[in-house]
């Protein structure tokens, strides 16, 4: 039987709607063993997994474009300046134009539209093996693994920076600030092997608080500029319910990293349990009418 195009094209958007709603909720069951309230959450997971069914039903232009790490540029370049952006070497829609023969020595090469994938490069690659595997996620969207919308329309494109480095062997170290409508409230340091996990408060105060369980314990120092980062964090999470706004200290100097809308997917699980109910109370949400 012919199906027209544009009915073809409601079905799937239809499907995917009503599937991903599906995905979400038993996620969300799996992680708190319980169903979602979706009419009045209380939980900081709770209104996660809300905010998320909201935008697989309705989209989310802003966060859309603050997820895209292209188009994030303009938005912190308009909010605190383009001094804290890291250096772009290159970005286009196609890998296979990555300009290797004018790159550094040193630099990392990323998607847009994802998490997770960075390759660092110290010298000499294999330059083949890079298209190939740029040009595949290139091909993919990364909105099929968490069901997190907000990546759906992000136009994918690949992005080689500069490679920052704090001489931390597994540097450089990610401040993740939690947001909660222009107010910082706890602080999360990370490191690319995601093998720490300490969380502090405005003050640098450390909070029995986690999520990793077999990370190791660290106790990291309190960065001299803070009360720069927190104004940071502060100035590009106002007007938002939530976010995790991640930014970089390179011996005193500030670089932004990306903002955050579902950290890990949502499949975040606090440790002690409490927090989770704290954090929850902490976030207004805002969904539109």
């Amino acid at each position: 039987m012919y199906i027209p195009n544009g009915l073809r094209t409601l079905k799937r958007h239809v499907f995917r709607r009503f599937d991903g709603e599906r995905i979400l909720k038993a996620a969300y069951r799996s992680l708190s063993h319980e169903d979602l309230d979706y009419v009045n959450p209380l939980t900081f997971s709770a209104k996660l997994f809300q905010r998320m069914i909201w935008i697989n039903r309705h989209g989310h232009p802003l966060f859309t474009q603050l997820a895209d790490k292209y188009r994030v540029r303009d938005y912190v370049s308009s909010r605190v300046g383009p001094q804290y952006l890291v250096k772009l070497l290159w970005h286009g829609a196609d890998a296979g134009e990555i300009p290797f023969d004018t790159l550094p020595q040193q630099y990392v090469i990323k998607t847009n539209h994802g998490s997770g994938e960075n390759v660092v490069a110290r010298g000499p690659v294999d330059r083949r093996a890079l298209i190939e595997r740029f040009s595949k996620s290139l091909r993919e969207s990364y909105y099929w693994r968490f069901r997190e919308y907000h990546y759906h329309a992000i136009p994918p494109q690949v992005l080689v920076e500069e490679l920052l480095e704090d001489g931390d062997p597994a540097g450089p170290l990610d401040y993740r600030f939690y947001c909660f409508d222009g107010v910082p409230e706890v602080i999360q340091v990370d490191n690319n092997d995601h093998s720490i996990n300490p969380f502090y408060d405005r003050q640098w105060k450390p909070l029995e608080l986690h999520y990793r369980t077999n990370a190791r314990k660290v106790s990291i120092a309190r960065p001299a500029n803070l009360e720069q980062m927190l104004t940071i964090a502060s100035t590009l999470s106002t007007g938002i319910d939530f976010v995790r706004v991640d930014l970089y200290n390179i011996h005193g100097q500030i670089r932004f990293g990306e903002m955050t809308f579902t950290p890990r997917g949502g499949s975040l699980s606090f440790q002690p349990a409490v927090w989770d109910l704290i954090l929850g109370e902490k976030w207004k949400v805002k969904l539109p009418s």
